[in-house]
């Protein structure tokens, strides 16, 4: 289907009924990339939503993250909170000092490796964590609005492949194996 070009170009189109368009304009040299934009604008808004509905619980975007994989596995080596968030050293020690500073984590030094932290989510994390689940499904409601569960799949399915793509790449310049398999 063709765009009317004030669409393509990405303003947002408010007329009676008519559904919204990009919120960014889409510059023409991104032309050859029309869903690496898409992707870009529609993470835009996602961090933008979640930093407005975790900001009264006293969390930033990718901090309830961090929470849910400690809830979830219990007290982790702070390298293996970088793997499991892809993350770097430097964000994650920066996100975990704000946890810790928040209460919501402690840091202790590991009993095997004097140069690893153990990091454990706080009794005080706890009462948190029902507040991100609810975050969350407020998030998810945002996003999906009323998209029907044969929709929500069909969008799961293909972000997934899309992830999937850009592992296999990442696999491929850094020589290793794609995480699938």
């Amino acid at each position: 289907m063709t765009r009317p070009p004030e669409e393509s170009r990405g303003e947002a189109n408010t007329g009676a009924g008519a559904e919204t368009t990009a919120t960014v304009p889409v510059p023409s040299a991104a032309g050859g990339g029309p869903v690496s934009h898409a992707i870009f604008r529609l993470a835009r808004l996602h961090r933008m939503f979640a930093g407005q509905l975790l900001r009264p619980i006293g969390l930033h975007p990718g901090q309830e993250l961090v929470m849910m994989h400690l809830w979830e596995l219990g007290p982790q080596r702070q390298a293996d909170l970088v793997r499991l968030m892809d993350s770097d050293a430097a964000t994650m020690t920066r996100t975990i000092r704000r946890l810790e500073q928040a209460g919501f984590v402690r840091r202790n030094p590991s009993p095997t490796d004097g140069r690893a932290s153990i990091i454990e989510p706080t009794a005080a994390s706890q009462a948190l964590r029902r507040q991100v689940e609810q975050v969350w499904g407020e998030l998810e409601s945002l996003v999906t609005g009323d998209m029907s569960e044969e929709e929500r799949a069909t969008a799961l399915h293909a972000l997934e492949s899309l992830e999937r793509n850009l592992v296999r790449e990442a696999a491929a310049a850094h020589g290793g194996t794609d995480a699938d398999g």
